[in-house]
């Protein structure tokens, strides 16, 4: 039997305010355990929470760029369960009067436009964090992230595979940094993504039973456990077994998910209004005055790239996908004149170091200014693009300007053509065989004796002038 796939994603991204959503104790990542806490936060008796209003302006301004309808009137809720790192017994959320509903996004999977439809999205408190000791059984406590400010966001079951979920999520994350409303840092917790994923037959209509998959720390763990939780679903039906409704966690080590609890229903919350804070009134004029503060969106900024600096759809869609890698880009190429080669030297080696060192491009100690410097190194022949590869490697670790590391290092490249030529005729002499096969019509052997004379140079040789005089003295031959 064939199986189609059926998966919904919720994510949590931690808004970008200086204060949690219901008291004044900072947000910052990193301080002490149990350093950033109140009587608000930790729920003591007696006190009362008071909406944080850049919160809501965030939600705001979020579920207006998913082309949400956002509620003139909305409330908060309770969501009733005991945890340790919950120190009220419940979360403040929003259940059946969310802020933002019923928008969505539009993807792109291998050229092939989808649209995923928004189901919600709304405000919330987050939990504190449970650190396990490595030494003994103990399990300790931090408080500092209880009632950071969450928006929660969860997508209708539209996704069908799971490169289509990692294309939403990556689609979700630029949207979000663009809007500047969440730094969207996964390593810190800034952004989560949870999965729900069930699998039916073929032309079936009715949705499977499906579970939920968590513990994923980036987009690709994302994919990965989705590739595997919907073959084994597939492999548990095609065997006449039921699939269970419950909580999978990702083990990325044996890349399997595996069981953690079974699934709680919105049920089992005891859901109620919450009855220290009023229902939210948002009124047209409020609106109009945070989306008129809206900045220029991934679409928009991609359409807007292929048209002012003539490059690729493809590229557009890279480069737009972090605003942070397109920002670069800009700045690059409004002051380089080939804004595609600067877009390749992005996407291929800035972006491939960038993901071995697993850092951000805020993080890099390359300046756009420093890679066009890089490029005009290249234009007017002081060094040869392989020597630029391993320059770009250099200023990579140190930040230094190429200039000043091709000076030091003696990368000039060499465009002498009586010092080339004693090299080509080496190559040529040391070469019989190859110089026989170019001689009996095998061009392919060009490129080889090419490359013995750029190993000879040290890869320093002008590669056009080295054609020309291999070319010149094989033709004499």
């Amino acid at each position: 039997m064939e199986y189609e796939v059926v998966i919904g994603l919720e994510f949590h991204a931690q808004l970008s305010t200086q204060s949690k959503i219901f008291c004044e104790c900072s947000t910052a990542f990193g301080a002490e355990p149990n350093s950033q806490v109140c009587p608000v936060c930790m729920g003591l008796p007696g006190v009362l929470p008071v909406l944080n209003k850049k919160v809501v302006e965030n939600a705001i301004m979020t579920g207006f760029a998913l082309n949400c309808e956002t509620a003139r009137r909305c409330k908060f809720d309770r969501k009733n369960y005991f945890y340790p790192d919950l120190p009220k017994n419940y979360q403040i959320s929003q259940y059946d009067d969310p802020l933002a509903k019923n928008g969505f996004i539009d993807i792109l999977v291998n050229g092939s436009a989808r649209r995923i439809g928004i189901t919600r999205v709304h405000m919330e408190e987050d939990a504190g964090k449970l650190v396990h000791s490595e030494d003994g059984p103990e399990s300790y406590v931090d408080f500092n992230r209880t009632g950071v400010p969450l928006l929660e966001i969860v997508t209708e079951p539209d996704i069908r595979t799971p490169e289509e979920a990692y294309a939403t999520a990556v689609t979700l994350k630029g949207i979000l940094e663009y809007l500047d409303v969440s730094d969207c840092n996964m390593e810190e917790g800034s952004l989560r993504c949870d999965a729900n994923i069930s699998v039916r037959p073929k032309g079936a209509t009715d949705l499977g039973v499906k579970t939920e998959v968590k513990n994923m720390n980036s987009f690709k763990a994302v994919q990965k456990a989705l590739e595997y939780e919907a073959k084994r679903q597939q492999k548990v039906l095609a065997e006449g077994g039921v699939i269970v409704q419950e909580t999978r966690l990702w083990d990325a080590d044996r890349g399997v998910t595996r069981s953690m609890r079974g699934k709680e229903e919105a049920h089992d919350y005891r859901y109620f209004p919450e009855p220290d804070l009023i229902p939210l009134i948002i009124d047209d004029a409020w609106i109009e005055e945070i989306t008129a503060r809206l900045p220029e969106l991934p679409a928009h900024r991609k359409e807007r790239l292929q048209e002012e600096y003539g490059i690729p759809e493809y590229d557009a869609d890279v480069l737009t996908a972090s605003k942070h890698i397109a920002d670069f880009f800009e700045r690059a190429a409004r002051s380089y004149t080939d804004a595609k080669t600067v877009g390749n030297w992005i996407m291929g080696e800035l972006q491939r170091y960038l993901n071995q060192e697993n850092i951000d491009i805020r993080e890099c100690k390359i300046t756009p200014e420093r890679l066009v410097e890089l490029l005009r190194l290249i234009d007017d022949g002081t060094i040869s693009g392989k020597i630029a590869k391993d320059v770009f490697a250099d200023m990579f670790k140190t930040g230094e300007s190429p200039t000043a590391i091709v000076e030091s290092k003696g990368l000039v490249q060499i465009a002498d053509e009586s010092e080339l030529l004693s090299i080509v005729e080496k190559v040529i002499e040391d070469n019989p065989g190859p110089v026989a096969d170019f001689l009996g019509g095998n061009e392919r052997t060009f490129g080889f004796l090419m490359g013995q004379v750029m190993k000879a140079s040290k890869g320093k040789a002008n590669p056009k002038i080295v054609s020309k005089l291999l070319r010149e003295r094989l033709k004499e031959k």
